[in-house]
């Protein structure tokens, strides 16, 4: 019997209903994970690319998978498409993006897919929610994630705070993320 791989998913949406498109998202993911899936917190992000567009909720969601890296990426790009993602623009808006962070600790150089993501280590609204999920994570570069959110930062990051968000933790009076 195979073990299934954590699978670490990078999720943003800055279209429509954000928040909500990222929960309904990861019900999609729920239904290609052989275990229940775990979510970060939903965030709050200024966009990078084109000016004009709107905040971006962002999150990160682990998924337990027995597929092949590439399968997995053919079926998050499948999900990407039933809330109708287009790729015109790059960093342009987007209705949902979904990005394959991690996938167990294998490292991929592939024309459609690197692992870890290319920008992981770049991205403040990657690395807080990443860190939510995956507290104790030492990333390839030998270095913990708490590590990495230190010396990125949070600016421009905040917690996605309107009404459209769905299962708020409750145990977070200060709206703070986890690490300080």
């Amino acid at each position: 019997m195979n073990t299934p791989i954590v699978a670490a998913i990078g999720m943003g949406a800055n279209l429509g209903h954000p928040a909500q498109t990222l929960s309904q998202a990861a019900q999609a993911l729920q239904a290609i994970s052989a275990k229940p899936i775990e979510m970060s917190r939903i965030y709050r992000s200024a966009p990078i690319g084109p000016a004009g567009q709107p905040d971006y909720a962002n999150a990160v969601a682990l998924i337990h998978t027995l597929q092949t890296p590439l399968d997995l990426l053919d079926q998050l790009q499948a999900i990407e498409l039933q809330f109708g993602r287009t790729r015109s623009i790059r960093w342009g808006a987007r209705s949902l993006d979904l990005d394959l962070l991690l996938f167990g600790e294998q490292q991929i150089q592939h024309e459609r897919l690197t692992v870890p993501h290319i920008e992981l280590l770049n991205r403040n609204f990657v690395l807080w929610p990443l860190a939510e999920v995956m507290p104790s994570i030492i990333l390839s570069d030998g270095i913990t994630i708490e590590a990495h959110c230190q010396q990125i930062g949070r600016e421009g990051l905040s917690l996605w705070l309107d009404s459209s968000q769905l299962d708020p933790k409750p145990d977070d009076e200060d709206h703070q993320p986890p690490l300080r």
